[in-house]
């Protein structure tokens, strides 16, 4: 709990997440307790502080060096270990059921996206995932254009529908619109 609350102190004094740990790390010589601690003072649940850090203790913290602590924070930022999630709606989660079906449908997703994607929904960052998708293609060959774009469109008229929707959507969700009109008469 001691460690919690040091590391509050540090987000206090504008540290980022990623600098936090590698201060507890160095102090501690204890990189999954400086890990957890920092996830606590974020405000990330207790059960999926657990996963979060059990998907990467083997690879990042069981043997973690002195000397490393700033690179070691720097992963486990990126990788979304400090990520914290949002309570998510309904509309939240009708978007993110959308473009769910639109990944299914683009045939073939890379690794890095699928994780950016799915470190957006944890955080409620729909309109980052929103642009992002939109700017993608289904594959060719194992895609389907037509599920794509439809999914798209819906899922972006959801995040145009809201009083505070960012402002870049309405061009985006345009995009998509043409896109799906293209796939129909092809």
């Amino acid at each position: 709990m001691r460690l919690s609350l040091t590391a509050r102190h540090l987000f206090d004094t504008g540290s980022t997440p990623a600098e936090v740990y590698a201060i507890l790390a160095r102090r501690t010589r204890d990189p999954l307790r400086a890990a957890r601690a920092v996830c606590l003072a974020l405000g990330v649940p207790a059960a999926d502080t657990k996963l979060r850090l059990d998907d990467c203790f083997d690879a990042l913290l069981d043997n973690s060096r002195p000397g490393f602590e700033a690179d070691t924070g720097e992963l486990l930022e990126a990788l979304g270990v400090f990520d914290i999630p949002k309570d998510l709606d309904a509309r939240d989660l009708a978007v993110i059921d959308l473009f769910l079906t639109a990944i299914d449908a683009l045939g073939g997703i890379r690794a890095g996206h699928r994780h950016g994607l799915a470190r957006w929904f944890t955080t409620g960052n729909l309109t980052a995932a929103y642009l992002s998708l939109a700017a993608t293609h289904p594959r060719p060959t194992t895609g389907n254009p037509s599920h794509y774009w439809s999914a798209l469109v819906t899922a972006g008229e959801l995040l145009a529908a809201s009083p505070t929707s960012d402002p870049r959507i309405k061009p985006a969700l345009t995009h998509c619109r043409t896109r799906a009109t293209q796939t129909t008469t092809l």
